[in-house]
């Protein structure tokens, strides 16, 4: 795994270019320790740069930026092409030869064999790379379909500039550090800046499955990106074309698709191994991936001193089970504390999902004896493993034959009970509840449901079951409307009566790449660790929108096929348990140890000084906060915004 950056239209002399190149790479390190590299071109005003993270083909054969063997293109790629062999082995068939044995070798001459979009469309992985078609004077940014990988862009003066991460554009001279306000309004609203916005004015994020080209002419006002592979279109097609067969049928392809898709995960040229949190993705990841290793593989698991965040026990169980090569490690309050301070330099946007921490944690755990780890995100937007895909249809269920003043009034009662009140009163019910109502937090979750149940649009509705601040217009100075944001994307009329389907849908326009997927990538390459998401082959996200809803939700359970394929690897006891996520017991420690960094951060004085947020609303907050009025939620991505505007 890499890092990748860059400029087009600059006029720069030979040495001044060489310069701002290696000052862009050199803010990527993290990326790639392994080796660096530019290639630039004054006289077009281009220049690549690359920052390597050795994977595989581990020699200089595999050294980037990579001129192709028909000297036509030169790229510098961030990621993994997993079907490169057999790419390789046709294009050998047609008279290509190669030098080494990377992926990146086999992406350049399969572009130059049958063209960009095309060779695109054949690569199975995940990907960012910028490719300068030097025939044509041509620079072609590419995003892999479902987000894995990031690339921001936009241009400093005349000259247009990218990069993995913006700490690399923030290097360019004469870059300007002003925060995009509408940006901000909605990561004040999801807790994360989603595509195409980027926090700084005039930036973009690469959407996923997009190609953006631009001539150097054209450096100034890039053109819109375009679409080569569209999520919307896929889930439409596979309502369109449903799967035919029994279930058993459907179990055992499902099976054989994730084993493919873990088995060609597993190549890599340096030691490998997985995260394992004992839950179903993760376990699982590893149990296909046990299924294809003659050797055990080496597992990793962060535990907490915090009992109710805790799930090493779950997963020294699973990896005894399957016999892996399990490696615990029990991290104390202090030890996640003092990850708060690294989180502005590892998001180099504002980022507010509280479990980053936990995230960055077990990557630094699995960097110190691998360099690639397999991940089990994605399971829960594709399958239907959120609490809101099995909760929310019920309660929109219930709730709409009442008239909207009713909604009204009972969602004010239920919210009138303070989160941390609604705590307790189900922890002396718990002994009775059953097994699957015994959830994390449910005085936020009843908040939730309860706000949500306001709306009749299905839209809205998921909106605001997934906001953090639900009117975010009115704490963000100098906005007056938000940005149109991906929920808004169209529901295929197949599903428009299904809101499990459509919230699934925009889970995986937005919340997986905005959150998820940011979120794995930051933290695993904050560490120089290459994170792996096998459930995330394109092939298996296509699989799963065949699928009927019944085979993903039934019994108020999701993931029903997914535990079915499980079923064949792992006794249902190790796993069988209320979803609980990645979490930290963060309310506690906003009102205790991180009391006096929030205070500070938080002051009415620096938040008038630096003129974004509305001191007296967030106040406010903080103070609810401090009294168990409010969650967590709001009061972190205040504090994550301004912890980040001090770093940067």
């Amino acid at each position: 795994m890499c890092g990748v950056a860059g400029f087009l239209g600059a006029a720069f002399d030979a040495d001044a270019a060489q310069r701002v190149a290696e000052g862009m790479e050199a803010a990527l390190a993290h990326r790639g320790p392994d080796e660096q590299g530019t290639w630039t071109d004054p006289a077009t005003g281009v220049a690549l740069a690359h920052r390597r993270l050795s994977i595989i083909d581990l020699s200089s054969e595999g050294s980037q930026p990579m001129v192709s063997a028909s000297g036509r293109y030169v790229v510098a790629y961030n990621g993994e092409v997993y079907n490169h062999r057999d790419l390789r082995s046709e294009l050998t068939t047609r008279g290509h030869k190669f030098r080494g044995h990377s992926d990146t070798e086999v992406l350049l001459a399969a572009i130059d064999e049958w063209g960009l979009v095309p060779a695109i469309r054949r690569f199975n992985g995940m990907f960012a790379f910028a490719l300068w078609d030097r025939h044509a004077g041509m620079l072609h940014l590419v995003r892999d379909r479902i987000g894995i990988k990031p690339m921001f862009y936009g241009n400093v003066g005349d000259a247009f500039v990218f990069a993995s991460e913006l700490k690399a554009i923030r290097t360019y001279p004469g870059f300007n550090a002003s925060v995009d306000r509408e940006a901000l309004s909605a990561y004040m609203r999801h807790g994360f800046v989603p595509d195409p916005l980027a926090i700084y004015d005039g930036f973009m994020k690469l959407p996923p499955g997009c190609v953006l080209s631009l001539a150097a002419v054209d450096s100034h006002s890039p053109p819109d990106p375009v679409a080569y592979w569209s999520a919307s279109d896929i889930v439409l097609a596979g309502i369109e074309d449903p799967l035919v067969g029994t279930e058993e049928e459907a179990i055992e392809m499902l099976d054989d698709l994730l084993s493919d898709a873990v088995r060609s995960r597993m190549v890599a040229d340096v030691p490998l191994g997985a995260f394992l949190s004992g839950g179903y993705d993760s376990t699982t990841v590893v149990a296909l991936m046990q299924r294809h290793s003659s050797a055990p593989v080496r597992t990793f698991t962060i535990g907490s001193t915090e009992a109710a965040y805790d799930e090493a026990a779950f997963a020294n169980r699973v990896a005894h089970h399957l016999g892996t090569e399990h490696t615990e490690l029990y991290v104390t309050p202090q030890d996640a504390l003092d990850v708060v301070d690294l989180l502005p330099t590892l998001y180099d946007e504002p980022f507010a999902d509280s479990s980053q921490i936990p995230t960055f944690l077990v990557s630094r755990l699995a960097r110190s004896s691998v360099t690639v780890s397999l991940s089990g995100d994605g399971g829960d937007e594709l399958f239907g493993g959120y609490n809101r895909h099995i909760w929310g249809p019920k309660i929109r269920r219930q709730s709409r034959w009442m008239p909207a003043s009713a909604r009204r009034a009972l969602s004010t009662m239920l919210m009138s009970v303070r989160p941390d009140v609604w705590d307790r009163a189900f922890n002396l019910m718990a002994p009775g509840l059953p097994e699957r109502a015994r959830v994390r937090l449910p005085g936020e979750k009843i908040h939730k449901a309860a706000r949500a149940i306001r709306f009749d649009d299905p839209a809205e509705f998921y909106l605001d079951l997934t906001s953090h601040w639900h009117d975010p217009v009115s704490v963000v100075i100098g906005v007056n409307e938000e940005p149109a944001t991906r929920v808004a994307a169209p529901i295929p009329q197949a599903i428009e009566d299904d809101l499990a389907q459509q919230m699934m849908l925009w889970d995986l326009l937005g919340y997986l790449p905005g959150d998820i997927l940011t979120k794995l990538d930051r933290a695993s390459m904050g560490v120089s660790l290459e994170a792996r998401v096998p459930l995330l082959d394109h092939r298996v996200v296509e699989f799963a929108w065949r699928l009927p809803a019944n085979l993903k939700l039934r019994n108020g359970q999701g993931k029903w096929i997914l535990r079915r394929v499980l079923d064949r690897y792992v006794p249902r006891s190790l796993v069988d348990r209320p979803k609980t996520g990645f979490g930290i017991p963060l309310d506690d420690w906003l009102r205790g140890p991180l009391r006096d960094w929030a205070e500070d951060l938080l002051s009415a004085n620096r938040l008038a000084s630096d003129g974004y947020l509305d001191p007296k609303l967030i106040r406010a907050t903080w103070s609810e906060h401090l009294h168990g009025k409010v969650s967590h939620q709001q009061v972190w991505n205040a504090l994550m915004f301004e912890a980040w505007l001090e770093a940067h």
